[in-house]
C-alpha cells in the first residue's frame, strides 16, 4: 500500500523554505542564495541529527541542487496531485543529485529515506507549484486555515471582481 503525503507538513516546509529562499535572492548579490544553501548543506553534514528539530534545513540545502528530468516531473506532479508518496525505487530514478551533494544525500537516507523524499517533494513544489485544482477538494479543505475565510472570494476576485485598482494587495500572498 502506498503511503500518503503529510500535506500540512509539506505546505509548512514549502512555506518556510520559500521565505528563506526569497530573502536570499538578491540581484546585487547573485551568489547569496547559493552560499546560503551551501551553508545549510555544511551544517547538516556536520550534524545530521539537526533534521529532527529543523526539517526545513534539508529542502534549503537541496534547493537548486536537485534535478528533475522532464519525464520525472510528470511523475512528481502525479504523486503530489494524487497525494501518493513514491516508494524508494520510484523516487531514486526521479531525481538527479550533483556528485558534490551525495555525502549529504547518503547521510539523510541513512537516517530517513522518507525525509529525503519529502525534502525533494518540497524542492519540486518550490519551482513547480501545483495548480489549485491539482489536489482533491477534500485535501484542499484540510489544508485551509480556520481563519482563512476568503477561499471562494479569492477565486472570484481573481476571475473578475470589481476591477478596483486598490485590490492589488490581495495578490501578495498566493496559496497553493
Amino acid at each position: 500500500m502506498q503511503k500518503k503525503w503529510d500535506q500540512a507538513r509539506l505546505k509548512a516546509l514549502q512555506s518556510d523554505a520559500g521565505e528563506n529562499i526569497e530573502s536570499y535572492r538578491d540581484q546585487d548579490q547573485p551568489k547569496a542564495l547559493e552560499q546560503f544553501t551551501g551553508k545549510m548543506k555544511a551544517l547538516l553534514l556536520a550534524d545530521i541529527s539537526m533534521l529532527e528539530f529543523m526539517p526545513e534545513y534539508l529542502p534549503l540545502a537541496l534547493y537548486g541542487r536537485v534535478q528533475f528530468p522532464p519525464k520525472a516531473k510528470l511523475a512528481w506532479a502525479k504523486w503530489l496531485g494524487s497525494n501518493v508518496q513514491p516508494d524508494w525505487d520510484e523516487f531514486k530514478v526521479s531525481v538527479a543529485f550533483n556528485n558534490a551533494d551525495l555525502p549529504l544525500v547518503k547521510a539523510v537516507r541513512a537516517q530517513s529515506e522518507e525525509q529525503l523524499i519529502e525534502a525533494c517533494a518540497v524542492v519540486y513544489l518550490l519551482d513547480n507549484p501545483l495548480p489549485r485544482g491539482g489536489r482533491h477538494a477534500d485535501d484542499d479543505y484540510e489544508l485551509r486555515d480556520e481563519d482563512d475565510e476568503d477561499g471562494e472570494d479569492a477565486d472570484a476576485d481573481y476571475h473578475g471582481g470589481d476591477g478596483e485598482e486598490d485590490d492589488q494587495d490581495m495578490y501578495d500572498e498566493v496559496r497553493f
